[in-house]
This record gives structure tokens, sequence and C-alpha cells, in this order.
């Protein structure tokens, strides 16, 4: 209740607030954020399921795709990854355990703003200081400090993005769909924005004429698509700041994002219902104005908006595609192969290798699932040396 005594403070002080201040403080607020209350992915206690928390075999695949970007690399060392949103360390303790052929090379930093997740990473995964994972490490004493070669896998935990260039890859898995939207309405005149207002029973919506700047921007989300008055679209700026900061820190490498992310035509078609929703306790949670902090809030990414922003910053789209159809491109069909090898062999035996194996096949139906996880959709940005 702390929270919305702030909220409803601020509202009466400024007036109605842009939804995307007050997801900015119901999701992550330092005291009584969602996140920062240490909600989040994870099965007993926890709010949803990503990935990551399905197995240990999507873990498997990232592992694949890392050694594979890589080597068109040119296997550098060393090779930085960040994963951005990184929760609990899940993710980074799966690829770690898979033993990829990167790992000598490998520095894996964990960057998540809750200090909470960040605790519960050092349980399983064993976290440097950052000098120690970024470098440089001294080599000689007439030389100059570089980092030393064949030193990783190193890791290290971060609130935000390492202020180092990035020569290798940034992974975010479920990320922009957390970040703050503007909610913006179409008009027989122009766009109207949508605020938190509050009164006597909690938190409403109230309608007003869109500022200049955030109307430019949802022409910019809107271009093409058919949006009719009275549809309602979402403005992701903080994702766009965000993707601003991966480029201005990715000197070469890749940016893997998994994703909810959907075209602007279908978003307004689909109504905010559809694409603004929540999750609490492993099911759908209340509207998202009510008790702010208490349930997480989601939005579906533009496609479009996603493609501007990243043309204008010179990162090449690659690929886009469903989370199934990108797995299936990783060899998550050999890896279950091998688990039920794993399991025919250890069988008689039932211990936990044999038992991880049988298991691959369920995951992987979980982690494939066209009305589910499968969905997703993935995009990969690009940037070459002379980009």
């Amino acid at each position: 209740m702390e929270l919305e005594a702030r909220l409803r403070e601020r509202i009466g002080r400024e007036g109605p607030i842009a939804f995307a201040d007050f997801q900015e403080a119901a999701l992550y607020d330092p005291v009584a954020g969602f996140f920062s209350r240490g909600g989040g992915a994870g099965r007993a206690g926890r709010d949803f399921v990503t990935s990551p928390e399905v197995g240990g075999l999507f873990g498997m695949v990232v592992a694949r795709a890392l050694d594979a970007a890589w080597d068109r690399l040119g296997r550098p060392d060393p090779f930085l990854v960040v994963e951005a949103g990184a929760g609990r360390g899940r993710l980074a303790a799966d690829v770690l355990r898979s033993h990829p052929a990167c790992a000598p090379a490998l520095r894996y930093v964990l960057v998540e703003r809750s200090a909470q997740l960040r605790d519960e990473q050092r349980s399983r995964l064993p976290v440097e200081p950052p000098d120690e994972a970024l470098g440089p490490f001294v080599t000689g004493d007439d030389e100059v400090p570089e980092p030393e070669p064949g030193r990783g896998p190193i890791v290290t935990a971060l609130e935000e993005l390492p202020a180092v260039t990035v020569r290798g890859v940034v992974l975010a898995n479920e990320l922009l769909d957390n970040l703050p939207v503007h909610l913006v309405e179409r008009t027989a005149s122009g766009w109207a924005e949508v605020r938190v207002d509050c009164d006597d029973v909690g938190f409403t919506e109230t309608v007003v004429p869109a500022p200049p700047a955030l109307a430019a921007e949802a022409d910019v989300v809107a271009e093409g698509a058919v949006v009719v008055p009275g549809a309602r679209i979402p403005v992701p700026r903080a994702a766009r700041a965000w993707l601003e900061a991966v480029s201005a820190r990715l000197r070469v490498g890749e940016v893997v994002l998994f994703d909810y992310v959907d075209t602007t035509s279908s978003l307004a078609a689909r109504g905010q219902a559809a694409w603004l929703r929540t999750y609490r306790g492993h099911e759908r949670g209340d509207g998202p104005l009510r008790e702010p902090g208490t349930q997480d809030i989601t939005c579906d990414l533009p496609l479009e908006y996603l493609r501007h922003v990243t043309a204008r910053l010179g990162l090449s789209v690659v690929e886009y595609r469903t989370q199934r159809e990108w797995l299936a491109g990783h060899g998550i069909a050999d890896l279950v192969a091998d688990g039920d090898r794993i399991w025919r062999e250890g069988a008689a035996r039932g211990d936990l290798a044999a038992l991880a194996g049988r298991s691959r096949g369920v995951e992987a139906a979980a982690l494939t699932d066209p009305a589910g996880l499968g969905a997703h959709r993935v995009l990969v940005l690009r940037r070459d040396a002379s980009g």
C-alpha cells in the first residue's frame, strides 16, 4: 500500500501521469516494485514460467547459438556475452553447464535491476567482481594492460549494462515486454494519450491530447498500419532507449531478443486487453492499474517500430522467426535425440544424467509449443566490423 500511496500523492501533485510512469513504479520501484520484491519467473512461489525455467534444454540451445556467433566473429578472446534482465541467473547457469566451445574465452555479464534477484544469482553461479570479468588483466610490466586469453568462463553481475564496448552477444529473454510503454489512442483529429488518474476507489484511466513528441512517435509506430479511430497501440519508448544503449556499446556482434512481438495492425485490431497483460502466481492477474507492485505488467512490442529503431541505429535484422523455428535451427532435435540415447544407456541405473536426458523431450515440447512459448518471436540483430 505504500507504493499506492506514493503514486496517489504524485498524481495529486502533478495531475494524471503517463502509463509508462505508473508501470515503471509498479515493476521497478526500489522498495515495493514487483521485480524489486523478487517477483518474476520461476515455478513454486513465482509468477510465470519463461523458457529457461522449463529446464536446462533451452540453455543448451542458447549455448549452441553462442558458439555459432563466436565462430562468426572469428573466435575472439575475450568473448563478451551480456544477458540483460538475467533474473535469478537460470539461463546463464544452464549455458555454462552445457560446456560451450567458447567457454575458455567467455565473459558472461548478468544484468539485473533487482538487488534481490542479483543475490539469488550468487547461489547458483560463481559471480566475480566486474573488473575480474571485464578486465583488463595485466600481462606484463611493459605492456598495455589487456584481458588475458583462456581465462574463461568468468561470470559477473551488474545492475545496468556494462560501460564497455562489446565484441560478442547481447541476450534478452522476455525483457523488452516488461519495459514501460506509453499508451495512445487514435482519434478523428490525431492521437490522444491514455494517462493514469485516481479516485476514492483506485486508479483510473483518463484520455488527454497527446504531447507533440509522443504523437510524432505514435505516427512512427503506426506508419503503414491500420489503426482506426478508437483503437489503441503501445509506444515503447523505454525499449527504444534500451536498444540505443545497447547499440552504443556493441562494436561488433549480435543482439538476440526473445519476446512478445506483433504487427501494429494486429495490435490495434486485437485490443489493449489482449496485448497489455498481467500475471501473478502463474495466472492472469487483474487489470494493470490494480494493486501496483503485486503483479507483472507485460506488453507486446510493435514489430515495425522495432525495425525502424534498429535500422536507424545501424543494426541489421538477420533473423525474425518464432522461437519454435529458432530452436529447430539451432539443433534442438539433435539434443533431444542425444538425451534419449543417454536415457537408454543409463535407464537401468536411473541416475540424474539419465533422468535429465529423458526430460529433454518433455522440455522440447513445452519450448516449441505453437500455442505457448514456441510462438514467441526471436529477433536477431547484427553489427559487423564495418558497421
